[in-house]
């Protein structure tokens, strides 16, 4: 079992359901306003969340496996995570769970005994749990990879449907024809899945061309859904990449690599109820670029926070997938301090050869990291571009980045000067995030 004072951290739990994570009693996911009774002990979490008039609902989770974790609550809700298991780890995950010093409440060791007993981790009611623990484990894991593909056949029949009556039915439908069909795929246990759908109501209504944007999406997404159905015969890398976007978690399993880590970039993306924040990495020894996630629920920030131009000793650990980008902050051996180093940049031509290659080993990438060198901002009618000093080429700034103040900064930096600049290059364009100057200077985040 886990044992008391070891916890999940935010990514863990928001992994078992990303696009439920924002649902608890009253939207308050994480928040201790509804909750009372909590405690932890021996691998248990519980608590009691009162948002209705009667008596508060019962929740209890056994956090032994974090990647099939059991858990049961007395709430109505047919979703599996429910709210209430969500926003309880995440108070755990938080430090806000007491440990308890007494024994866990009667109904909490009866719902564990009785859960025990179906998944065949004991003998008998109230025994220790035996070395059949992993198999329960396996067990729990397969029931999801067959909600999963029935989940995933159903989108397909869904998206037959789409295309044999006409995209224009998307259009007259909008948002509750993908709001019905996400709400399928959570019950499903795909939130990955899930949030795509969610992202397909919003094409019909943004603007010309929406019906090639839709249908490109649509495409995507089967090919997430046919990864899946298909997953046994894909390479290891690309099969753990459809896991990941199908919404399964896993831990960091790559070795632990030390390195003086240069943080490239830092920024929030907000969203009312979660806030995801991004941070990149560059090894100065190992030319190797790490993107770390952080969460924060309820209007929290996230925990983790780097400053931007620093540089920090420390591991960091892959995660599964093609690319082995996202990674894991392991031991830190000195506080970040000051960095002279910069990212050797490339040229425009070659960041985009540097994202078609990468859309090979994961086909719904938004866009890759890329450090520019020696660019100039110049508009471009309406818009801007990065043109190459040295070269008759240049990449479009993606759409959001022309309103945000940081081009500006960006423009100021530059002077009608080349400088160095760190972003994202994707479909959409570059997103410029950090820019250093032409000679000596400070990194000057743009985001």
């Amino acid at each position: 079992m886990t044992q008391q004072g070891v916890r999940w951290t935010a990514d863990q739990v928001l992994a078992l359901a990303p696009d439920a994570a924002s649902r608890s009693a009253g939207g308050r996911l994480g928040a201790a306003g509804p909750w009372s009774g909590t405690g932890t002990v021996e691998g248990a979490v519980w608590g009691l969340c009162k948002d209705s008039g009667g008596e508060p609902y019962r929740t209890v989770v056994d956090v032994a496996d974090a990647s099939a974790p059991a858990f049961a609550c007395s709430c109505p809700s047919r979703t599996a995570p429910c709210g209430h298991v969500l926003g309880l780890l995440l108070l755990w995950s938080g430090g806000e769970v007491p440990a308890a010093p007494d024994p866990a409440p009667d109904w909490v060791g009866e719902w564990r005994a009785g859960s025990a007993v179906r998944e065949g981790t004991v003998e008998g009611a109230g025994s220790a749990p035996g070395p059949a623990a992993p198999e329960a484990a396996r067990r729990r894991a397969e029931r999801r990879a067959a909600r999963i593909t029935a989940g995933a056949t159903e989108l397909e029949q869904r998206l037959a449907d789409l295309l044999r009556a006409g995209l224009a039915t998307a259009e007259q439908q909008r948002y509750g024809l993908w709001e019905e069909t996400a709400a399928r795929m959570v019950d499903a246990q795909a939130p990955g899945l899930a949030a795509r759908v969610r992202e397909l109501g919003a094409i019909p209504a943004s603007g010309p061309g929406w019906p090639v944007r839709l249908l490109e999406e649509c495409a995507l997404l089967h090919l997430l859904d046919q990864g899946w159905l298909r997953r046994e015969r894909l390479p290891d890398g690309l099969a753990a990449t459809v896991r990941s976007r199908i919404g399964l978690p896993a831990p960091a399993d790559g070795p632990p690599v030390r390195d003086h880590w240069l943080v490239l970039a830092q920024y929030d993306a907000p969203d009312p109820r979660l806030t995801t924040r991004r941070i990149w990495l560059y090894g100065t020894a190992t030319h190797r670029t790490a993107l770390l996630l952080s969460y924060g629920a309820a209007g929290r920030a996230p925990d983790l926070s780097l400053p931007v131009g620093l540089a920090l000793d420390a591991e960091v650990s892959a995660y599964p997938g093609a690319g082995r980008l996202r990674g894991a902050l392991g031991e830190q051996f000195a506080p970040p301090g000051p960095a002279s180093a910069r990212p050797p940049g490339v040229t425009t031509r070659q960041a985009v050869v540097r994202y078609g290659e990468a859309l090979r080993e994961d086909p719904w990438l938004d866009a890759v990291p890329v450090t520019l060198g020696r660019v100039v901002p110049v508009p471009d009618g309406d818009s801007w571009q990065l043109a190459d000093a040295d070269e008759d080429t240049a990449l479009p700034l993606a759409p959001a980045a022309r309103s945000r103040p940081g081009l500006w900064r960006l423009v100021a930096l530059s002077g009608g000067a080349p400088v160095t600049v760190f972003g994202e290059c994707g479909h959409q364009g570059f997103t410029p995030l950090t820019a250093w100057p032409q000679g000596e200077g400070e990194a000057v985040p743009l985001h």
